[in-house]
């Protein structure tokens, strides 16, 4: 069995060893001892890392440790070759069991002979460490060359969109020097990213060596959200312009609306003097009279008509059946056997609804309790503020007129009704949620024209000073007819046949001295006879 030179092999811990040239690269810390006329090698913490006679090794000589001592006493080998750590005595040596180091001595192939194999294989295993560690720094250095590449891109691209956006802004008004300051910023930052691009190319295989200092990568990705809020901060200032350009747009078409709308009531009032409201203008309350309650009236009826009709077709195209309808609310309706009267049916039920509670300063509203303190006057002033406005929106801003058509809605248009005429029931949660605003319907506009002139005729009702000034009344089913207090809606043909009436269409009004006549239903006393 052949020995290793002595200076071959190093004990680096308890149970393997290492060639000396691996150990002499690693520098670790050591000092040499003798004991026994054998050199031990120690670490800085006193474990032995090598293994030599002081003098050459001769078997038979009076070291004892030749190869006839190492066939015949193989324990003494053992105990040399496991000395412990410092912790297990106090010159820093211990032994091991022999089963322990016979395992050891197994492990590291060194069973029947000290031959090179093991000591090479121990050496390409090293190596092999080595080479993925070096392979895993590249790795490292790679990604972070990468990662401080894109947030430069990045932060390039962001410059770029900014300064993009502040040339837009700088086309009108027309700024010179916002211009040309923002295309060279432009042009440099392509050029920041034209270089980045050809670092890249020419050394595609490798990732183009930037600073990967994390300080620059997070100072990138700074710029790169100082870039976003600045064209954020640009992109407010142009929506900004725009809306004022488009305030003075609409500040100037309403005054031409208000123009147009002077001259058509100029017009009007000239085509049918005391016959709508452009016979009101320029009213004041000294020179009130009847005939300016009776032209909204006319209006207000009108407006009625309009809605029924528009209320009736909804039925129809859902599938009501009309006449029935028209018997539930008025059973009297077709007593004269024509299909057309159901009109005034429904206009009885609009009327009744929309007229209910109309004698009274609030309509009886919790929120309009304030007005039962109002004087004439400020009825007037309400009148005269409100009768020019007819759009949805501004109306809805009036508080007191916004609760009026809420309560009228509600109260005038069923749920079931509202539900099979759209679908749903959005236009009653709209008029129950605050906040939500009116519906924007066809429909909803044309209740709202309606309640409006209502609203009106009932801020001009309480205009009039003397409370005996102003009264409403309707008739009672089977009342006599009276040319005096009723009007027809029905011509009566038969005047030998008597009359009754069958309900009232919409209420008649006193207003000072003068009699308005109220709309009624006539049915005949015996419809067999």
């Amino acid at each position: 069995m052949s020995f290793p030179p002595s200076s071959s092999f190093l004990r680096l811990s308890n149970r393997h060893l290492y060639p000396l040239s691996e150990v002499k690269r690693a520098r670790i810390p050591s000092e040499t001892r003798e004991e026994g006329g054998v050199s031990l090698k120690y670490s800085s913490l006193g474990s032995p890392l090598s293994l030599f006679p002081s003098s050459p090794v001769v078997p038979g000589e009076s070291t004892g440790i030749g190869m006839e001592s190492y066939r015949s006493e193989p324990w003494t080998f053992n105990k040399i070759l496991h000395l412990r750590g410092p912790s297990a005595s106090s010159a820093g040596c211990a032994y091991s069991t022999p089963d322990e180091d016979a395992d050891s001595i197994h492990k590291i192939k060194l069973s029947q002979n000290f031959s090179g194999k093991s000591i090479l294989a121990l050496d390409n295993g090293f190596c092999k460490y080595k080479h993925e560690k070096q392979q895993e720094s590249l790795f490292l250095k790679e990604k972070d060359a990468m990662e401080s590449l894109l947030a430069n891109l990045f932060a390039s691209i962001s410059a770029v969109k900014a300064f993009y956006a502040q040339l837009q802004l700088a086309q009108s008004p027309y700024n010179p020097d916002m211009i040309q300051s923002s295309d060279l910023a432009i042009v440099a930052e392509f050029k920041r990213v034209s270089e980045l691009k050809q670092a890249y190319y020419n050394n595609h295989l490798v990732i183009p060596h930037l600073a990967c200092d994390p300080n620059r990568v997070v100072a990138a990705q700074i710029k790169e959200k100082h870039n976003l809020i600045k064209t954020y901060r640009i992109t407010i200032d142009k929506l900004k312009a725009d809306l004022k350009l488009k305030d003075s747009e609409r500040f100037s078409l309403q005054a031409e609306l208000l123009e147009v709308e002077k001259k058509n009531r100029a017009l009007d009032l000239k085509l049918h003097p005391g016959r709508s409201i452009s016979a009101l203008v320029d009213l004041h309350p000294s020179g009130l009279n009847p005939t300016h309650f009776l032209a909204i009236l006319r209006c207000t009826y009108k407006s009625i008509r309009t809605f029924v009709k528009l209320m009736e077709n909804e039925m129809e195209s859902v599938g009501w059946d009309l006449n029935a309808a028209a018997t539930t609310i008025q059973p009297d309706v077709f007593r004269w056997k024509k299909p057309d009267h159901r009109i005034f049916a429904y206009e009885s039920y609009v009327g009744n609804k929309m007229f209910s509670n109309f004698h009274r300063k609030n309509f009886n509203l919790v929120a309009l309790e304030d007005r039962l303190q109002w004087s004439s006057q400020e009825f007037f002033q309400e009148f005269s503020q409100l009768r020019y406005v007819e759009q949805i929106k501004k109306l809805s801003q009036h508080s007191a007129i916004a609760s009026f058509f809420r309560s009228k809605y509600l109260e005038l248009v069923h749920p079931k009704m509202e539900e099979s005429f759209f679908g749903n029931l959005d236009h009653r949660r709209a008029m129950l949620s605050s906040g939500r605003g009116f519906p924007n319907s066809a429909f909803y506009s044309h209740f709202v024209k309606m309640a409006r002139r209502v609203w009106l005729l009932h801020s001009l009702f309480f205009s009039f000073k003397q409370e005996s000034d102003r009264h409403i009344f309707q008739v009672q089913r089977g009342n006599r007819f009276s040319e005096v207090y009723m009007e027809s809606v029905v011509d009566n043909n038969d005047g030998h046949r008597p009359t009754s009436v069958g309900f009232t269409v919409v209420p008649g009004f006193k207003v000072c001295s003068t009699l308005i006549q109220c709309k009624v239903f006539l049915s005949p006393a015996d419809p067999c006879s």
